[in-house]
């Protein structure tokens, strides 16, 4: 995706991730609330789990990560499969409100470090997201240990990821069946994206 190199479309794959997760963490936010009144909860506190809500919106939060973090536009990609996998491999750990920050940061930390030659240090991460170094470095051992470590990601994956956002974005904003349809970030993109990292046999399968 050369096109993640012309400085007029991150803005607009950071615009369209953010409103994303947005969609998403509002969804898991009702059905957390739902699920507290029914005493019926099956979702977990983690270290990713704020006390309360932070104040700065997802959007500008990823702004800011964008403007600090220096690292290569694919980075935001592989940040945003990294976001997947964990969430269909973490079902117990839903994408909200109270979680969305620390994993956007610890995702794309860690995307800069498998993807770009120079990266910065776990300090100055934490720095942009707004957190403790301790906590930064406990943030990334737990994402790594949600992901079973599973950090490779092919080219046919990187495409296909690539392929929704440009279709999307052509769209100017995520279709409303994305926030409808699903409670986890996981079960939005497989609406669009289910596939097996495998090269031998992966397949696209962009339709429910």
């Amino acid at each position: 995706m050369g096109e993640l190199e012309n400085p007029e479309v991150m803005p607009r794959v950071i615009n369209f991730l953010s409103s994303l997760l947005e969609r998403v963490a509002e969804s898991n936010d009702m059905n957390r609330h739902f699920d507290s009144l029914s005493a019926s909860s099956s979702s977990k506190v983690s270290v990713f789990h704020g006390l309360t809500r932070p104040n700065i919106t997802i959007q500008s939060y990823l702004e800011r990560i964008f403007k600090y973090a220096n690292c290569s536009p694919s980075c935001f990609v592989i940040a945003y499969v990294y976001l997947d996998r964990f969430a269909q491999k973490q079902p117990s750990l839903p994408i909200n409100s109270f979680n969305v920050h620390r994993l956007l940061i610890t995702s794309v930390m860690v995307a800069a470090k498998f993807m770009d030659d120079l990266y910065y240090n776990n300090a100055y991460y934490a720095k942009v997201g707004g957190i403790s170094t301790i906590e930064m470095n406990y943030l990334e051992v737990d994402f790594l240990f949600g992901l079973s470590f599973h950090l490779n990601v092919t080219p046919n994956t990187f495409h296909t990821y690539c392929s929704y956002l440009q279709r999307e974005m052509l769209m100017e904003s995520p279709p409303l069946h994305l926030a409808e349809s699903s409670l986890s970030l996981s079960r939005s993109l497989k609406l669009h994206c289910c596939f097996n990292d495998d090269d031998s046999t992966h397949q696209q399968q962009l339709t429910v």
